[in-house]
């Protein structure tokens, strides 16, 4: 294969996974990691993908916000697998916190009908487990945004301000050793933040495309998470290096 022809199919892989990883592009295409890297600096100058790190993302995914209806579709098996495993941290009753996102509402798919209450800002879950007779759900109101189907601003603050739930189960757009939890949109942000001071105990559910990741406003350090459910495409050492700030880290 000509280096014109692997840098078209290294390109065109990312947008199709949402994101490529130097060591298996290595390994499927028999070159070595030094020119993978070559391959995406070279991608990066054209404006095609951004280097992140062990890998590259697509560049589309820098220039606007996706749809919860257009995530929903993306790395379903890896937000299977995590969900299954946040499963097991979830209380056998009592009160738990799931924030807007489709790896968060994969768990809520799977939540048993028992005695528990559920606080959210997502509409999606608030209308799927309104159909569970033992689960309470409590919606956060405020102002809902189309593009994620979050409740966001004022009303939401002020709610979450006054609760304290037993766990915490949150979504990111991006989150690294540098800069913790990022997210694109400030009034997100803002959300995101108070659902993690309403929580006793933090658990952020992120597949390894939100891992390296980073966007405009940062909403939480690393520090301030007990736990990191994510999918066995993060290596042992980026887990290791995610763990130094406190957070255990769980690969599913």
């Amino acid at each position: 294969m000509y280096a014109e022809e692997r840098r078209q199919a290294i390109a065109d892989r990312a947008r199709r996974d949402g994101r490529v990883e130097v060591a298996s592009l290595a390994d499927e295409l028999a070159v070595t990691p030094e020119t993978i890297r070559r391959d995406l600096t070279d991608l990066e100058h054209r404006g095609l993908l951004r280097r992140v790190h062990g890998g590259a993302i697509p560049v589309e995914r820098f220039r606007s916000e996706p749809a919860v209806s257009e995530r929903a579709t993306l790395m379903t098996a890896e937000k299977r697998r995590i969900a299954k495993a946040a499963l097991e941290l979830v209380p056998p009753r009592g009160t738990i916190l799931l924030d807007a996102g489709t790896t968060t509402g994969e768990l809520a798919g799977l939540l048993p009908d028992r005695e528990l209450t559920v606080v959210t800002n997502a509409l999606p879950i608030a209308q799927l487990l309104s159909a569970r007779a033992q689960i309470s759900v409590l919606l956060v109101g405020g102002r809902l945004r189309g593009r994620t189907l979050a409740t966001v601003d004022g009303w939401a603050l002020r709610t979450l301000r006054d609760l304290r739930v037993d766990v915490g189960f949150v979504a990111t757009n991006g989150i690294s050793p540098a800069r913790g939890l990022t997210t694109p949109d400030p009034a997100e942000a803002e959300v995101k933040a108070a659902l993690i001071e309403a929580s006793r105990e933090v658990v952020l559910l992120a597949d390894h495309t939100k891992v390296g990741e980073d966007h405009l406003v940062r909403y939480a350090t690393l520090s301030q998470l007990d736990t990191i459910v994510t999918d066995t495409e993060v290596t042992e050492e980026v887990a290791a290096d995610l763990a130094t700030h406190g957070p255990r880290v769980v690969r599913a």
